[in-house]
């Protein structure tokens, strides 16, 4: 067996522990609502409850480990708020007035499923019950304040919010690299880079350990971008569980479309290697974070 599939087996064992801890946390947190109305419960939950990675869940249990060895209450909540986040995004993302998909996650989408204006307020729904559980769940409240402000920057008007915005504006247009990069850091890279400061964050990580968690997410979040963008010109619809192709029939802006697939798997590869060179100082307690680098940087699904 080859050392990247050995790298990728290894670390898809260790994210499907991480997605088992984080769906456990995720449904008893939902549990928790019983003043959700069926109707808007049956949306949250056929949304929130789909199969996905939960990468960004995994990179706050990992960061915390990094740094304290265990992954603690807090940081559970924390991986729980962040894939609320993220789902609400792509519940968003998937509309007809966004990006208009059928598919995610390998099923239909929530406004296919459901109706449009439900999809709408299901990623409200998500979106809120966020912050709701951090300020709910999250001791000390100082601790709590933190990880709300790193959600609220990563997934605001200077964030998610801002690369989605770009990347509608983009289309049908000559994006350069400035652009390109702009929207992708924002779009995905800086969620990335909350799950890793939120990880620091629950662990009680020094400003240093902090840092250099935070550079590495958005490293690595670049890279699993660009690598998405290479495998909607390279996949099937069934591999991705999400539809292939829409790209280039949007006329999106992409590493591809900027920079063509060899160059943008090279750019890939580089962040994949940044982002290791950045966990040399944790010597060998960083080696997970290492292989999942690698793992992002060439996955094929």
């Amino acid at each position: 067996m080859s050392t990247f599939k050995t790298v990728a087996k290894n670390i898809d064992s260790l994210l499907s522990e991480k997605k088992l801890i984080v769906n456990n946390r995720l449904r008893k947190l939902l549990e928790e609502q019983t003043q959700i109305k069926a109707d808007l419960r049956k949306a949250i939950s056929y949304t929130l409850e789909a199969p996905g990675k939960r990468i960004r869940a995994a990179l706050v249990f990992l960061c915390c480990e990094l740094i304290c060895g265990k992954i603690n209450h807090n940081a559970e909540i924390s991986a729980s708020a962040i894939e609320m986040v993220h789902t609400y995004s792509l519940v968003h993302d998937d509309l007809p007035a966004m990006d208009d998909d059928d598919l995610r996650r390998g099923r239909d989408t929530c406004h296919k499923v459901f109706d449009e204006a439900t999809a709408i307020l299901t990623g409200d729904a998500l979106l809120t019950l966020a912050f709701e559980v951090l300020a709910k769940h999250v001791k000390p409240p100082a601790l709590a304040v933190k990880l709300i402000k790193e959600l609220s920057q990563a997934a605001g008007p200077s964030g998610l919010i801002a690369g989605q915005m770009a990347d509608l504006k983009a289309e049908n247009t000559d994006a350069g690299k400035e652009l390109i990069e702009y929207i992708h850091t924002n779009k995905t890279a800086k969620m990335f880079g909350c799950a890793c400061a939120s990880g620091a964050v629950c662990a009680l990580a020094n400003e240093k350990q902090y840092q250099l968690l935070c550079e590495y997410g958005l490293k690595i979040g670049l890279g699993f971008q660009i690598a998405d963008d290479i495998l909607d010109v390279s996949s099937t619809s069934q591999q991705l569980g999400k539809t292939a192709g829409k790209d280039i029939t949007a006329a999106k802006a992409t590493y591809p479309s900027v920079f063509g697939l060899d160059k943008s798997r090279q750019i890939a590869k580089t962040l994949a290697d940044e982002a290791i060179e950045i966990l040399k100082p944790f010597g060998k307690d960083g080696e997970n974070l290492k292989k999942l680098a690698l793992a992002l940087a060439e996955r094929t699904s």
